[in-house]
């Protein structure tokens, strides 16, 4: 089972840590220095500035800032890291300063309301950014001995001068299922969802379980149901604000359902012509869904 995920990197996108041959920012990144060639010199930067999961983009049809500095754009960040070059453009992300004040052409739009408003390549671009940035406001100080952290110029990671501890951006890892009854599908409904809405169900990675293991235990706490045969479908990243999204598809085994109430608010069997409001096409939860249907 392989599926198209909005958020895959193309293969026109180099990803690096620091420019290869000088910054052609205008700003430091990482610990790079030398020359700026005159080539590179022309070359404006495609700048992913995030605050939070928001991005700073330009006009009616969303388009991303570019620029040789930060300065030209009348724009203020607190940080910034470089991310690769897309056909040998350099791409960098930055956190938007929280006293910045966006003028002109420039406004905040979410990294979901951005999906089909920009091209793919930009799209899974601006998501890494997002993550990226998230992780370097998150680990500015060692988490052991509370000591500044240094960015090191050749990997995305940052070293304690201390303890010299090392903190690599951070993924949390969750399961999500579709649970399957001959022509029906299991899908449930959580307090936070959007009115109406179903979904499959999902839950995070516990340490020292197997993903298989965490399948298990995720239905049998939020509904009360055994399953079995469960095999992968596939994986996205979801950059809200760092989890891996590890699909797997099972088939019911036995049980009654019974949803756990602190987490479920309703759940039930459904055909595939009484489906309920499900997720947009962005998430793997609805790729799951879909190729259910298509199965039918």
């Amino acid at each position: 089972m392989t599926f198209l995920q909005p958020f895959a990197i193309s293969s026109q996108f180099s990803p690096a840590t620091s420019p290869t041959t000088g910054s052609t920012t205008g700003l430091t990144i990482g610990l790079t220095t030398g020359p700026t060639t005159g080539e590179e010199m022309t070359l404006s930067t495609l700048w992913f500035i995030c605050d939070g999961s928001n991005l700073v983009v330009t006009g009616d049809c969303p388009t991303f800032p570019q620029a040789k500095t930060l300065e030209s754009l009348g724009i203020a960040a607190v940080r910034t890291q470089f991310l690769g070059y897309l056909n040998g453009q350099p791409c960098v992300a930055a956190a938007l300063s929280p006293a910045a004040s966006l003028q002109g052409p420039f406004g905040l739009s979410h990294l979901r309301g951005l999906y089909g408003q920009v091209n793919e390549d930009l799209f899974a671009i601006a998501a890494r950014a997002v993550q990226i940035v998230d992780w370097d406001r998150t680990h500015q100080y060692c988490g052991q001995c509370a000591t500044p952290t240094i960015q090191l110029p050749t990997e995305r990671a940052k070293r304690c001068p201390n303890c010299k501890l090392r903190q690599y951006p951070r993924l949390a890892p969750a399961v999500i299922m579709l649970i399957s009854k001959g022509e029906e599908i299991l899908l449930a409904r959580a307090p936070r969802f959007r009115d109406g809405m179903y979904s499959v169900l999902a839950g995070f990675v516990e340490p020292g379980e197997s993903l298989e293991e965490t399948v298990t235990r995720e239905v049998r706490e939020e509904v009360s149901i055994e399953i079995q045969n469960i095999r992968y479908f596939g994986s996205q990243p979801w950059p809200f604000p760092n989890s891996l999204m590890v699909g797997f598809t099972a088939e019911y085994a036995s049980g009654i359902l019974t949803p756990e109430p602190s987490e479920i608010e309703d759940v039930a069997w459904f055909t595939k012509d009484n489906l309920p409001p499900v997720p947009g096409k962005l998430s793997i939860a609805r790729k799951l869904i879909d190729w259910f249907i298509e199965r039918q």
